[in-house]
């Protein structure tokens, strides 16, 4: 591998698995495209078996020859040295949806966790749809209530896996109108970006940098010049008020610089607006 960290390829969740697979051929491709080794990790779901045979038929259309899963249903397996050999042997890696929990539970703090890691920073492309998409950054939404107003405690929030620091992430976005849980997430976490990725949209991350693919948007929550919350005067499930929060709404070919924290003007892949 080159040695540059790999990147990622954050998706909202139901990517088209039929169609141009426009987000599924561009991890491919960033993995290595006909030489990709892939391994799909189907830790998140309780149906390991369909979920997983599903997207080898899916990568196999795509035109990769080395496909495979890996289930992890306990930490024991996910601290076995085939579970190693499996990460130091692939160019790609790609989590699926199910229950993020499942993810940090099995998978934390255990050998497969760490060669991970160690691979990405090495080249390594992961990516993770829903549930997969979630667990991708250090501070990870749970689970929460949607198509509400910010209000205090509907959301919760728990350690993600780490491969993306300053962000917390929410999918089926727009579809499952979940505006109101991403700020009240980013309102007890101001430092962090909320990153809200629609449905078959993703964002693709390199270094401090991310670009959108897909056919959503995706919306970014930054509350770093917040000059008013009253978040320390309620109680449970009282309304919160938010002032001075920035949102940015960024559709495909849009990028984003998360450390500067705004979108990049002038490089918007076929916006007219050069």
């Amino acid at each position: 591998m080159s040695g540059t960290k790999g990147a990622l390829v954050i998706v909202g969740g139901a990517e088209d698995k039929r169609g141009d697979m426009v987000i599924l051929r561009e991890f491919v491709r960033l993995a290595g495209g006909p030489h990709a080794k892939i391994v799909v990790m189907t830790v998140a779901t309780e149906l390991p078996i369909e979920v997983g045979a599903d997207y080898i038929d899916i990568f196999e259309q795509i035109g990769v020859q080395d496909v495979r899963t890996f289930d992890v249903s306990t930490r024991d397996a996910a601290n076995r040295t085939s579970a190693c050999k499996a990460i130091e042997a692939a160019t790609g890696v790609f989590f699926t949806g199910g229950e993020q929990i499942r993810i940090t539970t099995l998978l934390g703090g255990t050998k497969m966790d760490g060669a991970l890691h160690v691979r990405h920073e090495e080249g390594l492309v992961l990516a993770g749809t829903s549930a997969g998409a979630s667990m991708m950054s250090s501070t990870m939404i749970v689970e929460g209530t949607a198509e509400t107003n910010p209000r205090l405690g509907i959301v919760d929030m728990a350690p993600g896996m780490e491969f993306i620091d300053g962000v917390v992430i929410d999918q089926h976005f727009a579809q499952r109108g979940r505006l109101g849980r991403l700020l009240s997430a980013v309102a007890q976490y101001p430092h962090h970006l909320g990153l809200g990725i629609d449905e078959d949209t993703a964002v693709v991350v390199n270094d401090y940098e991310f670009r959108v693919i897909g056919r959503g948007a995706v919306a970014v929550v930054d509350a770093g010049d917040l000059m008013y919350s009253n978040l320390g005067s309620l109680r449970e499930n009282d309304a919160l008020a938010l002032c001075g929060v920035k949102l940015h709404i960024l559709p495909a070919g849009y990028q984003f610089d998360l450390r500067e924290r705004k979108p990049i003007k002038g490089r918007e892949a076929g916006s007219g607006n050069e």
